[in-house]
């Protein structure tokens, strides 16, 4: 560089700049002469900064404002009476889940009080058998919700460094539930669904290679729990030093995590058994008759018990309220067929009404799907799959005919697939009466 070029005055500050780096002069075009020196850009950046951390006072301090009104809509009773409406039984776990989330309103309604007492996050572990309701109380939950809600499937995610969802994914699935909105992303619920299939295997099953989506998973999920800032790239684009990230603060983000935890209640059992036992003529003998039942050892379920399932103790501290679900019996299915807005048989009956049908079941065939769910043991989620099955050849053929028929579907057309009855109304014409029968 010769001599006369080592100076440059600033187009902002008009300061003659003594260039011995290319960071003295950031910004210079040479076509024009514009420049702009590195202590200007420090003090625009330093305005950008003040006005950003400003901007973002104004936000949260309108959003704690409009939490009394959240939490006028969202008191516990509130929002169990619209879990009863798509949800039954499982009343146990509506009054947790509802607690939980008003208090989650709560907590973050205390936060700027200026006093000294914080509240701790109170994350929530929901156990249950298979279809029982734990996603659908969940789904049903983030639709009344203010505050943004993901759902996000932990099987999925891997250690870093595996083939995978790292567990970032799950603070991003909320950030876009958020519609990028950060504020409202440091303040949602994370579900992370299928907690059980994470648990790290058992002594005499461990594996000596990597257990990428296990042990691992649970370490990487430790801090996010209890609270940090989570860094992760947009949806789709890979980590790289390049790549742009967002940064999102997890510390009041309220983590529920649920699972069938399938043999945990034989752990239970062991456990009890082991409590209970005596020796000798004053020991009381254990009737088998006598066995418990799931619903009875699932509710006496400890943070013990989980770490024996293979859930390590750090998780299980951060995981403080225990949420357990019952089995669903043959009543219990019965009225999810028929009770709730969505009950699988009112959206039959809405399908079947476009071609001008009435559908009837009767309350034996509703229970012999209710029996054949049971016997798949998969809950309430098989029941729509065997009335599909059910209805198949029915909704196949009643389209071709625009005639007012009524059909009565029996438990024969359940249990031996036989075909329901079909009966054509009195208010259909004659003419479309013989095109049916031809």
């Amino acid at each position: 560089m010769a001599q006369n070029d080592l100076h440059h005055t600033c187009s902002f500050c008009k300061r003659n700049i003594k260039i011995t780096n290319q960071y003295d002069l950031p910004i210079f075009d040479p076509q024009t002469g514009f420049a702009i020196c590195k202590n200007c850009i420090k003090e625009i950046y330093q305005l950008i900064s003040d006005n950003e951390e400003e901007s973002a006072k104004v936000v949260r301090q309108k959003f704690i404002n409009d939490l009394d009104a959240v939490l006028d809509k969202n008191k516990p009773h509130i929002i169990k009476n619209y879990l009863d409406e798509y949800i039954v039984n499982q009343d146990h776990a509506k009054k947790i889940l509802s607690v939980a989330v008003y208090n989650h309103y709560k907590r973050m309604k205390c936060m700027d009080n200026g006093d000294n007492v914080e509240i701790e996050k109170s994350n929530v572990i929901m156990l249950g058998p298979s279809g029982c309701g734990k996603t659908a109380l969940l789904s049903h939950l983030a639709k009344l919700l203010d505050i943004p809600f993901a759902v996000t499937d932990a099987s999925s995610l891997t250690e870093a460094g595996f083939v995978g969802a790292d567990v970032e994914v799950a603070v991003r699935n909320l950030y876009y539930a958020a519609d990028k909105n950060i504020e409202k992303t440091e303040h949602g619920i994370i579900y992370l669904d299928e907690f059980d299939k994470i648990a790290r295997k058992s002594g005499e099953n461990n594996s000596i290679t990597a257990d990428p989506g296990h042990e691992g998973v649970q370490q990487a999920l430790l801090k996010m729990l209890e609270g940090s800032v989570v860094e992760f790239t947009a949806r789709g684009q890979r980590k790289h030093p390049e790549a742009p990230t967002t940064k999102v603060d997890t510390t009041n983000i309220l983590f529920i995590v649920g699972g069938a935890f399938v043999g945990i209640d034989k752990l239970i059992e062991k456990r009890l058994k082991k409590d209970d036992s005596a020796i000798g003529f004053g020991a009381q003998v254990q009737n088998k008759n006598k066995e418990p039942k799931y619903d009875e050892l699932i509710r006496k379920v400890t943070p013990e018990d989980l770490m024996k399932f293979g859930i390590i103790p750090e998780i299980i501290g951060r995981l403080p309220i225990i949420c357990t679900l019952e089995t669903l019996d043959e009543n219990a299915l019965l009225r999810i067929l028929t009770e709730p807005k969505n009950a699988p048989v009112k959206q039959y009956e809405k399908l079947m009404s476009v071609d001008n049908v009435e559908l009837d079941f009767t309350e034996e065939a509703l229970r012999a799907v209710a029996r054949k769910a049971i016997a798949r043991k998969t809950g309430a989620r098989s029941l729509k799959g065997i009335l599909e099955d059910a209805m198949l050849d029915l909704m196949y053929e009643l389209p071709k005919s625009k005639l007012h028929r009524k059909v009565v579907i029996n438990a024969d057309c359940i249990e031996k697939n036989e075909q329901p009855k079909i009966e054509i109304l009195p208010d259909s014409s004659v003419e479309e009466k013989d095109n049916f029968a031809g």
